[in-house]
């Protein structure tokens, strides 16, 4: 039998967190196995619309998704979230709460997310226009001891989606 797990994937805006998943997923499925995508965005027009962009709303988010995928989880599902997810104490308590808990860093250079971001968010905060905007002028803060770090300035998306595959295999979720 399957065992489920979440990989949280953490990054700043325009990382690779979402392509990364959605390209994973898709080796998932292929390969049999139930998966559920739990992004940002999705997320934010239906199960957390009520929220803002406070730290205090950031937090409540983060705990909302942890608790739907805590679920997903112990159910043999395997959950790819992607999220910026900022702040490590937040972290840590979804990995806690959640236990079958892989965290995978996006680590990608601020400059490269900036080149990648098609919806000008980053123009907009560095204009001023969006205050709070993580990697800007609010902090994202690395995480210590993610299980897998991808590099997406350095590697293709393949190679990420490869590298993800291969821990989740070493760590005994396929």
């Amino acid at each position: 039998m399957s065992k489920g797990v979440t990989v949280w994937f953490t990054g700043l805006p325009c990382s690779g967190k979402t392509t990364i998943a959605d390209r994973l997923g898709e080796v998932l499925r292929g390969r049999g196995e139930k998966v559920e995508r739990l992004d940002g965005d999705t997320v934010r027009k239906g199960l957390t619309s009520d929220l803002g962009f406070s730290k205090e709303d950031r937090a409540e988010n983060i705990k909302r998704v942890t608790f739907v995928a805590k679920l997903l989880t112990r159910n043999e599902v395997k959950v790819l979230a992607t999220f910026v997810s900022p702040y490590i104490d937040r972290r840590q308590k979804t990995r806690e709460e959640i236990g079958e808990f892989m965290m995978v860093y996006v680590r990608t250079p601020v400059k490269e997310c900036i080149r990648r971001d098609v919806k000008g968010m980053y123009a907009k905060a560095l204009a001023g226009e969006i205050k709070g905007f993580t990697g800007i002028d609010d902090p994202y803060e690395e995480p210590v001891n993610p299980e897998l770090v991808v590099d997406t300035d350095k590697e293709t998306i393949e190679e990420s989606v490869q590298k993800v595959l291969a821990e989740m295999e070493k760590r005994g979720y396929l």
